[in-house]
């Protein structure tokens, strides 16, 4: 790359990733659309016997079988019934595969790096970690979740 470019880039605006935004409970939550492997319809779920209360169950999704967890009850809102626009993130962390079950999911935007902020203390302590920032994007607040805390949190017995 020659001294031009690398000053180029130097000087362009700070740097911005993409992310599926997506709804739980009337707030609007974001994961970095890489963490994201496909978003689907949620079709039937399997409970399974014995699991957390955050776990929903199973579902088989593209040829593999994959737990699904409630956000609103990880997130401890009160659960709610499945509508046609709920949807299913499956999202990988390592090698670990799991659903998360939102309200809805329909946007896809770019965030910079600039506009999310770590969360405060009393908001992290609240959320067991989950939070990785807090984007404002004009006057809407966008809570960014970490996929490994999410992920980490569903029992080896159901994955």
């Amino acid at each position: 790359m020659s001294e031009t470019s690398v000053a180029a880039l130097a000087s362009t605006p700070a740097a911005a990733q993409a992310y599926i935004l997506f709804g739980v409970a009337g707030t609007t939550y974001a994961l970095r659309s890489h963490d994201v492997l496909h978003i689907e319809m949620l079709e039937h779920v399997t409970p399974v016997p014995n699991a957390p209360a955050f776990v929903e169950g199973v579902v088989f999704s593209r040829g593999q079988v994959v737990p699904v967890i409630n956000l609103r009850a990880r997130f401890g809102f009160e659960r709610a019934a499945s509508t046609l626009r709920s949807r299913l993130l499956v999202v990988q962390h390592d090698t670990r595969r799991v659903g998360l079950l939102a309200d809805e999911s329909r946007e896809f935007i770019r965030i910079s790096d600039a506009a999310i902020k770590p969360p405060q203390e009393a908001i992290g302590g609240l959320s067991g970690n989950y939070l990785e920032g807090v984007a404002t994007l004009g006057e809407r607040i966008v809570l960014v979740l970490s996929v490994r805390e999410i992920v980490e949190t569903v029992p080896t017995a159901v994955s």
